[in-house]
């Protein structure tokens, strides 16, 4: 099958190059020439573990090239919008018009019953908007395939998906009812498309377009409500003397919990959760579901707030002085195996010790040339070892395997102070300690704390 994807970003990108190993032949769309001369090159403008070797490799077979001219995507049978739904610049709501405008522009050269399929996280009544769109053009199939990608596993997720998600016209009834049919004609296409994935067991399900829009929305919303909820246990834990490692450890035992996102530290960022959170927060508020609008609100706010909790601490471990101390920072990307910093605590955190004096060195295995010209006001080093030479605080703020693994006595002969802030609570705090380093975690140094007054009395113990 002729597929187009237009909008060649991460999702945009990772899509393209897996339906091409699949067998399609595909063209990627994007108005960036840079962008495109990269990927027709066979290499990604960004880190994403599997997928130069697939760009290679749809190069090499000639079923993968890339354009910005929307002319290249004319006999194509599905097109994929893919294009980036960011946070509006004014409003925690999503900014649609690169989508519109990518609509609009595919527009003319849509072949007849070419099937209009996006993958964009939007928020409810976006297909309906598109939908208008497109009514001149009865014979055309307008569909909502939501992704459900993670970085740093993307190719995985697209090639061995949890689940495909069709959303259709009328839902499910519509797209199983006899006869012909737009919903019928959208599903029919889309399990051609994902015939390998439905070959070999992954579960496929059909809905109506609102399902489907809220589908990625809610799922992240659900992940960030448990990150965010281990995370206030950890300040509980700390208030308290209890660990909250230990807690988390208990409470994912319990099958109906279960522990994946349930791992105390300094939060999550990046470009999909904080503003779909933000964008959910919106539609509830504007559809009067205010639980859902004070919900998202408390989770984000705990989620920054581990950055400025993150920094305070960071000041207690130099005896409540910043200014002047050198501070080194494991990691910039907002999470490990991605050059990703869009909204990365460990940045937030770094330029927040910058601007209380410290001398701040930040480090990362793949992320420093995009923190570098994000952020020129920091200081960069790529090998580890320099930046950590002469540091009187050391934080670990990105968990790469590189350096949940350090030595500490091998680390502890290059900075000036052996102590570290281990925001992610991924380091053998025993092992570090044995080396003669103090180390502190969110929720994880239990301390003694004063037994609870009582609340209740006695009318013998009361004086009048």
């Amino acid at each position: 099958m002729k597929i187009s994807v237009i909008g060649c970003g991460y999702l945009g990108a990772v899509h393209a190059a897996t339906l091409a190993s699949m067998g399609h032949t595909v063209v990627g769309i994007d108005v960036d020439p840079a962008k495109v001369d990269h990927l027709a090159r066979g290499t990604a403008p960004f880190f994403e573990p599997g997928l130069d070797e697939l760009l290679s490799d749809g190069r090499t077979t000639g079923r993968l090239t890339f354009s910005t001219d929307f002319a290249d995507a004319a006999d194509a049978r599905v097109h994929f919008l893919c294009v980036g739904t960011p946070q509006s610049k004014t409003s925690d709501g999503a900014d649609l018009s690169y989508l519109v405008s990518a609509t609009r522009t595919l527009l003319p050269h849509l072949g007849r019953g070419a099937a209009v399929v996006g993958k964009s996280t939007v928020p409810v009544g976006t297909v309906d908007m598109l939908g208008k769109m497109l009514a001149r053009r009865p014979d055309v199939l307008l569909g909502w395939n939501p992704e459900f990608l993670r970085q740093g596993t993307a190719v995985k997720d697209t090639l061995v998906p949890d689940r495909l998600v069709y959303g259709v016209a009328g839902g499910k009834e519509s797209a199983f009812a006899r006869g012909s049919g737009i919903a019928r004609g959208v599903t029919a296409v889309l399990d051609a498309v994902y015939e390998p994935l439905l070959c070999a067991g992954i579960p496929r399900l059909v809905c109506n377009f609102a399902t489907a829009e809220l589908i990625k929305s809610a799922s992240n919303a659900y992940l960030a409500t448990k990150v965010s909820f281990i995370n206030a246990m950890s300040e509980l834990c700390d208030a308290s003397g209890a660990d909250v490692s230990e807690l988390s450890e208990a409470m994912g035992l319990d099958p109906r919990i279960g522990n994946r996102y349930l791992h105390a530290g300094l939060g999550f960022g990046g470009g999909c959760l904080p503003k779909d959170i933000r964008s959910l927060k919106t539609q509830a508020s504007s559809l009067g579901v205010g639980a859902v609008s004070d919900w998202m609100g408390l989770v984000d706010s705990i989620n920054t707030g581990q950055r400025s909790r993150t920094v305070h601490l960071a000041r207690d471990l130099c005896d409540g002085h910043l200014a002047g101390r050198t501070v080194t920072v494991l990691g910039a990307a907002f999470k490990p195996d991605t050059d990703d910093i869009r909204d990365s605590p460990a940045l937030d955190v770094a330029l927040q010790l910058a601007a209380a004096g410290a001398h701040v060195t930040v480090t990362d295995p793949k992320a420093i040339n995009n923190a570098w010209m994000r952020y020129p006001q920091l200081r960069f080093e790529s090998a580890p070892g320099r930046a950590l030479e002469g540091a009187e605080l050391v934080l670990l703020l990105t968990e790469w395997d590189q350096y949940r693994t350090m030595s500490p006595a091998l680390v502890g002969q290059l900075v000036r102070r052996r102590t570290v802030l281990d925001a992610r609570n991924v380091l053998d705090a025993a092992a570090w300690e044995a080396e003669g380093w103090t180390v502190r975690g969110l929720g994880t140094n239990a301390r003694p704390v004063a037994a609870p007054v009582s609340t209740s009395s006695t009318s013998g113990s009361q004086t009048r």
